[in-house]
């Protein structure tokens, strides 16, 4: 994918955010990443629920007046208001910030990502279960990277240098699309990674993906 969006980076981080978040998951699908859309599939309906109780009640309170309708008004606003609630805890306490779930050939993955207001860091959450789930178990990494390692200086997305950064960081990525993992991304102090403590292998299996790159000569070397 060629620079084609372009921002300015002096404008505010969730556009930039909003930004990456579009390019994630058209790179995992062109790594044959299935995604999951369970989630977003309740959200509709908890969403198109109110909406057609609402737009319901308007229409028969509009066709058959108050009387005939007031009966029915209490238990119809009552029900709004639950699935508006539900509607919320779903976003940010279920979602809470999803940008992509899906399985491919190198396991299952999850990918929420947030920033912090003013400060130009892109942060992912990521929740991963490599091929074979029989063996592996789940585990969680915390990364994070400058918008600036994708965004060029003159406000436009490059993809190559953002599918690097997630194929370095990432195991069932990286395992994925073992062209893009460099050696170098991650240890700085720009990206943090964090292992769950019921994951012993994430690391040990990204490094020898890195170490497989490296050894792969020049193409797997990041450019200056």
């Amino acid at each position: 994918m060629s620079a084609t969006t372009k921002i300015a980076l002096t404008t505010r981080a969730a556009d930039l955010k909003n930004t990456t978040d579009d390019a994630l998951p058209n790179y995992l699908h062109s790594l044959k990443f299935k995604q999951i859309h369970t989630h977003t599939d309740v959200r509709l309906v908890l969403g198109y629920s109110a909406v057609i109780i609402a737009g319901t009640l308007f229409y028969f309170d509009w066709k058959f007046g108050w009387e005939a309708t007031k009966a029915y008004t209490a238990p119809a606003v009552v029900a709004y208001f639950v699935l508006n609630s539900v509607f919320t805890y779903w976003i940010w306490f279920v979602e809470a910030g999803c940008v992509f779930e899906g399985e491919g050939k190198t396991g299952k993955i999850r990918i929420a990502s947030s920033t912090d207001k003013h400060i130009p860091i892109y942060k992912c959450d990521v929740t991963f279960t490599p091929a074979p789930y029989s063996s592996n178990p789940q585990q969680k990494l915390k990364i994070r990277a400058p918008f600036t390692r994708w965004f060029t200086a003159d406000g436009y997305f490059v993809a190559k240098p953002f599918q690097q950064w997630l194929a370095s960081e990432v195991p069932v990525v990286g395992a994925a699309d073992p062209n893009n993992v460099i050696e170098e991304i991650g240890r700085g102090s720009e990206t943090e990674r964090v292992l769950n403590v019921t994951g012993n292998n994430a690391i040990d299996v990204l490094e020898q993906l890195k170490a497989g790159a490296k050894a792969g000569g020049g193409s797997s070397r990041r450019r200056k």
